[in-house]
């Protein structure tokens, strides 16, 4: 760390970068960090490479918590043949536990120290406690946690009280919940991600497709009024809201700080760095697709969901109905490890998505363009269809920019 810096936990060239931009540094877990949070992508997309690369230069880099054995041949090779059954799952879950130790240990290797590490867990997969618990005994800084509300998170982490615990939340009902509902447990959320279901990618957080225009999602409301909650509800601790969604550049953090925001939250640009964790294919995918090729669905869990109109996706669109006919018919599933607590295909449940995620999720981490699922939010790439470094895609984050480079 840089002790003698005005911001110890950045770097010398990302502080020089911060002080330059304007852009108030975003302050959590009692650290001065950059503006900038990468958001957890799975299966595997965010591990350590990229969450430590994020940390190293002053940010808060995020790992995804789901089936990081992916990135351990020999955790595969121990598991990846095992048939459906509870020994199964006893052994795969326990890979994947495994795997995410490694993963922290590794992350914190490459951030040396600087930075925030945080792991996003989903509230809607079987092992979420687990794998919260397991991440707190690993030393994380951060517990994120979406696709779905955590109101037992501050009970899975009484004995951390030094480690940040953040919910992602899309509107201010949300917050007002959380919020009420972790005072009664004499906790509060260290910051709160505030995430726009019409412009992230991967799961929203809108009940159905229609629901995704709903104004009272627009950062335009959902910011001040979130703010105005915390205010009218005398909290003294200081809360910082962290927006996502189609952020891509300078501009657009500036006018979310203006509207109160701390800081902002980014994925696709992230996902398609040089030091991102899946495979190039995976990344050029992303980089090259257009807004036209974006397709919104609903998935396994029964949310909206928004990817790239893969060959896989478009061919399941086409016989989705014909799917959702013989929905009755349970148990279609083969996994057998942490995977949805609820899944459409599984619990044969209409209106869901009929599909195995991990299947799909899988596919895209190793290039698989043809059995692949690529979420990705809205908006072009800060760097178009390049393929750049962290640290270029965080100068020109925190850098005015003109014009961005057309994808």
């Amino acid at each position: 760390m840089n002790a003698a810096l005005p911001f110890p936990y950045i770097p010398t060239d990302s502080a020089a970068w911060l002080a330059r931009s304007g852009l108030r540094p975003l302050n959590l877990a009692g650290r001065s960090l950059l503006p900038l949070v990468q958001g957890g992508m799975g299966i595997g997309v965010s591990a350590h490479r990229l969450a430590g690369s994020v940390a190293a230069l002053g940010g808060v880099g995020t790992l995804s918590s789901v089936d990081l054995r992916r990135h351990h041949p020999d955790l595969m090779e121990a598991t990846g043949h095992l048939e459906a059954g509870d020994a199964a799952k006893l052994a795969i879950d326990a890979a994947n536990i495994e795997a995410l130790r490694r993963e922290i240990r590794a992350a914190r290797e490459l951030s040396g120290g600087l930075g925030l590490l945080a792991i996003n867990v989903m509230r809607a997969v079987t092992e979420y406690a687990h794998s919260i618990t397991a991440a707190l005994e690993a030393g994380i800084d951060a517990v994120v946690v979406g696709a779905g509300l955590p109101l037992d998170l501050p009970d899975l982490a009484q004995d951390h009280p030094d480690t940040a615990l953040i919910p992602i939340l899309s509107d201010a009902r949300g917050v007002q919940l959380i919020v009420k509902k972790w005072e009664r447990k004499k906790r509060l959320p260290d910051a709160i991600v505030i995430e726009h279901p019409r412009l992230a990618g991967g799961h929203l957080g809108a009940a159905k497709i229609a629901d995704l225009n709903d104004p009272r999602f627009d950062f335009e409301n959902v910011i001040p009024q979130s703010l105005a909650f915390l205010k009218s509800a005398g909290i003294e601790k200081e809360i910082p809201l962290i927006a996502a969604g189609g952020i891509r550049s300078f501009e657009d953090i500036a006018r979310l700080q203006a509207l109160g925001a701390a800081g902002v939250q980014l994925g696709t640009p992230f996902a398609v760095t040089t030091e991102g964790d899946a495979h190039p294919e995976f990344k050029r995918v992303l980089a090259e697709a257009k807004e036209d090729e974006m397709v919104e669905f609903t998935s396994v869990a029964g949310l909206p969901a928004r990817a790239v109109a893969t060959p896989w996706l478009r061919a399941y669109l086409k016989i989705e109905h014909k799917l959702q006919a013989v929905v009755h018919h349970k148990n279609r599933c083969t996994k057998s490890f942490d995977c949805l607590a609820q899944c459409g295909l599984r619990d044969g449940l209409p209106g869901w998505g009929q599909f195995c995620i991990d299947n799909q999720l899988a596919a895209a981490l190793r290039g698989d363009v043809k059995k692949g699922l690529f979420f990705r939010g809205v908006g072009a790439l800060p760097f178009g269809n390049q393929i750049r470094s962290v640290r270029d895609l965080v100068e020109r984050l925190l850098t005015h920019q003109e014009t961005l480079v057309p994808a």
